[in-house]
């Protein structure tokens, strides 16, 4: 049966499986579990077990195979390919050679067969294998080649559960030199293949679409009258896979590769880094089809108008007349690489050299799935092991992040077992390796180590504040809840109703009743990236610094969303304008910078403003208004409920004595905010404390510290020292600030319409 080649999921490459759809399957007699083999228009061969399509591929017609058996076929994606019913007889037997630099003693031969289980084998064939941790971890780039040196009985056999594997004295690398069975299979494995690659499927698609093409079927571009494309450009945050893609396209596509590191080609002599230049895309027309890339191209073309240097420019100049000078490029494309696409030179980035920008972001959640799968694949993981949780918790991570999280996690595995290694001999021993597993908990803690790179300079830790630890303060919480979880975990609700999320929340109210401590709590139950702002740290003496570090902020919680902002008190940056002439104007940009960036021609998506402040009638007007800071909290003194359940939280952990009666302290305190209540039960606890080491000796401290407890006394004395720091007028100021606020008045009233026209 005629079949068409496409890529496998991640999830399932490196296992001998080839997915066909349903139909295909009745069609050619053959069930999942069979074998089928794959014969590809220029003589490869390839034998694989049958796996049942995916259901996107439902009567389509195609054969999903992963990199090696692709290479083993010796074909291309969307090539068509012959399938026919396998004769695939089990192996009593099979003999494999290692390679050299494998220390490894004992009886490997359990693990290699619980690894290749299922899988069909011949004689000859180099099979990429995890030992699944340490140096040898499971990135394909560092599979261990296995030899199949003798298979019984000959031919193409399966490996199962009773098949005995003996493990060859000679090394790999001398049956590879005796020749083995030759031909397809004895070719070396792919480092980097399409199902490396995780979350990119479209814009791995464009790249496709822009380099295979042309190379595989220029006739196409012929018959439409147009010159194929002749660069592609990939620009994206660091880390997200650039290199990685143009990696899987050079080895996926048979193309002469060629690489050109930015710093390499410059030289100190005139006319010589041009040259050099020159030579590289001299090889590769001569070698044609074939592909220049260009990473961090940011380096050697920077805009001419704002280098220092001479060479840069002419190197730059030498890059232009070579992709879109007067020789034609045959057959020659381009891939540039950089991470600051801003700061290449104009004249690179048009139709005729780099066609098409493709930016490789941040992965969503089912990008991040994608991609611990395809760092987990050749792990030894525990049952209990859930990727979606973790592809959930790590908004901002890119593919390196995930990649160092499975890393560090294999540490922490390795790191368990490494009391039993001896570190002194050559080799390690079967039985260690087998035990090796990585547990939820390696993952956890791994997790705590490692903060997404995007967001370095400005990361915060999230914190690990809940709703439980903020007592009283019911009504705020629900608003807070509203605004901020509801947008992130109900989006279709949202779209069905028409409804735009708020853009921000100001929380105002007297000082010390728990606006801070809030935003924390909200930060941590909204499960989204957190970045922290004090007000006065991002005034700077020098102009437009001030405006810049506030439009950063916004562009790395733009590209790392779901994110909050915290602005911790706000009125140091955002006062009114046209109050404070003797600051240069600094404060007042500041302003005009946070205006557009919360409501400008850029949409802010998954990213909200929280704002706090103990002075709300000194924030411009224009800052408050819907659509800005829509939201006004207001975060009032407690009442006697809320007083109560602040001292719940407060004193939880804390040994009281039966007759500390906190309703009774609840009455007491009134006009104490939650600052004072937690200054309270910590004089409360100190005084306890105090009586306590004053009336052992310090020997028998240790022993008697359990019997130490709080009594009403303590709390009764603490009351003493510890006042209120609200009074009432305060309370009444804030009060009226609420009225105004929630008054609906228009937002422009005639006075400040007749102000501003006089």
């Amino acid at each position: 049966m005629r079949l068409t080649v496409k890529p496998l999921k991640q999830k399932d490459a490196g296992r001998g499986l080839a997915a066909i759809d349903r139909a295909a399957m009745s069609e050619m007699g053959v069930e999942n579990g069979d074998y089928i083999v794959i014969e590809g228009q220029n003589g490869g061969r390839a034998v694989a077990r049958v796996w049942p399509g995916y259901p996107e591929d439902e009567g389509k017609g195609v054969v999903r195979i992963d990199g090696q058996l692709r290479q083993e076929a010796n074909v291309g994606i969307d090539d068509s390919v012959e399938v026919e019913d396998a004769d695939v007889q089990p192996a009593t037997s099979i003999t494999v050679a290692l390679p050299q630099n494998l220390r490894v003693r004992g009886n490997v031969g359990p693990h290699i067969r619980n690894k290749l289980s299922g899988q069909a084998v011949t004689t000859g064939q180099t099979v990429p294998f995890s030992l699944g941790l340490g140096p040898l971890s499971s990135m394909s780039g560092q599979k261990i080649p296995l030899k199949i040196a003798e298979t019984e009985p000959s031919g193409t056999v399966v490996v199962t559960d009773s098949t005995d594997i003996q493990v060859s004295e000679k090394p790999a690398e001398q049956i590879a030199g005796e020749g083995g069975a030759g031909g397809a299979a004895s070719q070396e494995t792919p480092n980097v293949t399409y199902e490396d690659i995780g979350g990119l499927d479209d814009e791995l698609e464009q790249v496709r679409e822009m380099i295979e093409l042309p190379m595989r079927h220029p006739e196409l571009f012929q018959q439409l009258g147009i010159e194929p494309p002749k660069g592609v450009l990939l620009h994206g945050p660091p880390g997200t896979g650039k290199t990685l893609m143009a990696k899987a396209v050079a080895n996926e596509i048979d193309a002469y590769f060629t690489n050109i590191s930015g710093p390499e080609i410059m030289s100190k002599y005139y006319g010589e880094s041009e040259e050099q230049l020159r030579e590289v895309f001299e090889e590769a027309e001569e070698n044609a089809p074939a592909i220049v890339f260009i990473d961090e191209i940011d380096s050697i073309a920077p805009k001419r108008g704002e280098t220092s240097g001479d060479v840069e420019r002419r190197v730059v100049a030498q890059l232009l007349s070579l992709m879109d000078g007067l020789d034609e490029r045959n057959e020659v494309v381009v891939i540039g690489a950089t991470n600051r696409v801003d700061s290449i030179d104009p004249a690179l980035r048009r139709g005729g050299r780099f066609d098409r920008e493709i930016e490789i972001g941040v992965p969503d959640k089912d990008g991040r799935k994608e991609i611990l799968q395809v760092h987990t694949r050749g792990m030894p993981l525990t049952d209990g092991i859930d990727l979606d949780e973790y592809a959930e918790n790590t908004h901002g991570f890119v593919g390196a992040d995930l990649e160092s999280l499975t890393k560090e996690s294999a540490m922490n595995a390795l790191r368990r077992i490494r009391p039993e290694l001896d570190l002194e001999s050559d080799q390690i021993d079967a039985e260690v390796l087998d035990r090796l597993q990585v547990t939820e908990n390696d993952f956890k803690d791994a997790l705590k180590g490692i903060e997404p790179s995007a967001l370095r300079e400005v990361f915060v830790e999230v914190p690990d504040t809940t709703w439980e630890d903020v007592g009283g303060l019911g009504d705020t919480k629900e608003r807070l809840r509203e605004t901020i979880q509801w947008p992130l975990e109900y989006p279709e609700v949202f779209d069905t109703m028409d409804m735009q999320a708020a853009k921000g929340v100001l929380m105002y109210g007297p000082p010390g009743t728990g606006k801070t401590l809030l935003a924390k709590a909200v930060a941590n139950e909204a499960q989204s990236n957190f970045i922290s702002v004090k007000g006065p740290e991002l005034l700077n003496k020098f102009v437009g610094e001030s405006e810049k570090g506030v439009r950063e902020i916004f562009e790395k919680a733009r590209s790392n969303a779901p994110t909050v902002i915290f602005f911790d008190e706000i009125d140091s940056i955002a006062g009114e304008r046209g109050r404070n002439a003797s600051d240069s104007g600094v404060g007042e940009r500041v302003v005009s910078q946070l205006l557009t960036e919360l409501d400008g021609i850029e949409a802010l998506e998954d990213v909200v403003v929280i704002a706090t402040s103990n002075r709300p009638d000194l924030i411009d007007s224009a800052l408050l208004r819907p659509g800005r800071l829509d939201r006004h909290v207001h975060v009032p003194v407690p009442d006697e409920d809320g007083r109560r359940k602040i001292l719940e939280v407060h004193t939880r952990n804390k040994p009281l004595a039966d007759d500390v009666d906190l309703d009774k302290l609840a009455r007491k305190t009134e006009g104490y905010v939650g600052a004072d209540i937690e200054a309270l039960t910590r004089e409360a606890s100190m005084a306890a404390s105090r009586e306590f080491i004053n009336s052992v000796s310090p020997e028998e401290v240790g022993e008697s510290v359990g019997n130490v407890r709080v009594t009403m006394e303590h709390f009764e004395n603490a009351l003493d020292e510890v006042g209120p720091s609200v009074d009432d007028e305060t309370r009444e100021r804030y009060d009226e600030i609420e009225e105004q606020f929630d008054t609906a008045e228009p937002a422009v009233d005639e006075d400040t319409v007749s102000r501003t026209f006089q």
